[in-house]
């Protein structure tokens, strides 16, 4: 894409914390590379599948005959920077090889034809790169408004989720929808397990006064655990392809729940963590 278009994404998407107009309900990432001749920063706009704990690129520049030069990039350098409208944070790059990279492309495919299309124009093997991040952490962000950046970052993969779903139909969930899917529910998990575990205690040992909030809290994440469960059930390996309506139920029964306990949470605790990490 022109630079001068690109910059227009970047900038949109910085300022609407990854929401840009033009690919409303696309997976964007900002991908920032060093360059592998000059050692500059490139920053590029990029879709991305879910991979549980990674993110996979594809580095297809449409179908043109030659990589894009972030690709080459990477390749120099494989450590790299990643925006995804919520965090920023560094990142570990690996090009996927043979069976792997095949299986990861086929999914892609499955989710979006037009990934075949862009093979289809060009006599070299689109690359599949994975993304793995490491670190990205609070960054100096009090606590109260790191937390709503976490919750904003599951509401916004929940609304992606709801429409693929709704738009595929009657029939089974496909390969990658069902990562996409199985990814959201291990982080939540995590997250909850982080809050009861770490965050929870810390609030009770210093304000006893929301013993109450955060037995409400707790009891909250069990109900939110068990429809993730059921999520995970309908979505596990080996079963048959749940169908989407069925899929779409339980999604929505997650959102509604998870919405609710979400909103209760930044009422009651944001305050009093942003006055603890003024």
């Amino acid at each position: 894409m022109p630079q001068d278009f690109n910059q227009q994404i970047i900038d949109e998407f910085r300022a609407n914390q990854g929401q840009v107009a033009m690919f409303d309900g696309a997976r964007l990432l900002l991908l920032t590379t060093t360059g592998a001749r000059t050692g500059a920063q490139h920053t590029t706009p990029v879709g991305y599948l879910p991979d549980g704990e990674r993110m996979l690129i594809i580095a297809s520049a449409g179908g043109a005959p030659k990589h894009p030069a972030w690709y080459h990039n990477l390749r120099a350098t494989p450590r790299v920077t990643v925006e995804d409208g919520i965090f920023t944070y560094p990142a570990d790059a690996v090009v996927l090889e043979g069976e792997e990279r095949d299986s990861a492309f086929a999914r892609a495919v499955e989710m979006d034809p037009g990934w075949a299309a862009y093979q289809a124009k060009t006599s070299r093997v689109i690359p599949v790169v994975a993304l793995t991040p490491r670190g990205g952490g609070p960054d100096g962000t009090r606590g109260g408004d790191f937390l709503v950046r976490v919750h904003d970052a599951f509401r916004r993969e929940l609304r992606l989720i709801r429409k693929e779903v709704a738009a595929s139909g009657t029939g089974g969930l496909g390969v990658q929808l069902r990562v996409n899917c199985l990814t959201l529910c291990q982080g939540l998990h995590q997250h909850h397990r982080f809050e009861d575990a770490g965050m929870f205690p810390w609030v009770e040992g210093r304000h006893p006064e929301l013993t109450l909030v955060v037995d409400r809290l707790r009891e909250e994440h069990g109900t939110v655990s068990r429809l993730l469960d059921e999520l995970q059930r309908l979505l596990a390996d080996g079963e048959p392809a749940a169908p989407a309506p069925k899929v779409l139920a339980e999604v929505d029964r997650l959102v509604t729940e998870l919405e609710a306990h979400l909103d209760y949470e930044e009422r009651e605790l944001v305050p009093i963590l942003n006055a603890m990490n003024p």
